[in-house]
């Protein structure tokens, strides 16, 4: 998902701006889903017979410092595994990216356990948001207690068509998810205008296209190398596996 230039501001994130950059968004991302489900289509035969593409390894589209990758931004670092692990990887993400939410969905768990919980890989997650509706919901997750940062997360990408689609109400259905996490209407006015936690959710997005050239979602920054774009299970472990 490209990134977007737009500033996000108190203002964006409850206002009617946000469903029309949402809007823009979900359309550009059905006419990639369009053409890239019609050459899947026309190439089932071929990936067939050559083994599952998306397993491929891809290649790095960038290096990077990761020195400088791994010193924390302005919020307090989501990480899991050992700090020593061999292999680091840091994921740039954004909550209405649903080739973010195909990853966390289908490949996340099997990586953490297979490479994370074993000690192999410290895996550092860092908000990266393309929209207002993004950014409030990265907000939501910063304001709930730290150990239910990674279950708010995962509730918002498995429910993401709920309350991230253009033709939804965002902010009803954005309350109604964090009432169940523990938030009441008033707490929850109070994160969306928390003008602080917004400045530093920006600051994190700024720093990574910046620093790190991060322009689309999810981007992986593993051991010095850039990859942008979803992974497979299959994928990702020979590249971790590469490393290890």
């Amino acid at each position: 998902m490209p990134m977007s230039d737009m500033l996000l501001t108190k203002r964006h994130l409850l206002g009617g701006t946000a469903v029309a950059a949402l809007s823009l968004a979900f359309a550009a991302f059905a006419d990639t889903a369009s053409a890239a489900n019609a050459t899947t289509a026309g190439g089932a035969q071929e990936t067939t017979n050559a083994g599952s593409a998306e397993d491929q390894v891809p290649s790095p589209d960038g290096n990077v410092d990761m020195n400088e990758v791994l010193k924390p931004g302005a919020l307090p670092e989501i990480a899991l595994g050992k700090e020593d692990a061999p292999v680091k990887i840091v994921e740039y993400m954004s909550l209405t990216c649903p080739h973010c939410a195909h990853f966390a969905t289908t490949t996340f768990d099997a990586i953490k356990q297979k490479y994370v919980d074993t000690g192999k890989v410290r895996f550092i997650i860092r908000e990266f948001p393309f929209d207002p509706r993004a950014a409030a919901a990265f907000m939501l997750a910063r304001c709930a207690p730290q150990e239910q940062y990674l279950p708010m997360v995962d509730m918002l990408f498995k429910q993401q068509i709920a309350w991230a689609s253009p033709d939804v109400d965002g902010r009803a259905a954005l309350l109604q998810m964090s009432k169940l996490a523990g938030f009441t209407e008033d707490s929850f006015t109070k994160c969306l205008t928390n003008q602080k936690l917004l400045d530093d959710v920006n600051s994190v997005r700024e720093r990574a296209a910046k620093d790190f050239g991060v322009n689309a979602t999810p981007t992986f920054l593993i051991n010095g190398k850039r990859y942008a774009g979803d992974m497979s299970v299959g994928a990702m472990s020979k590249l971790i596996d590469s490393l290890l």
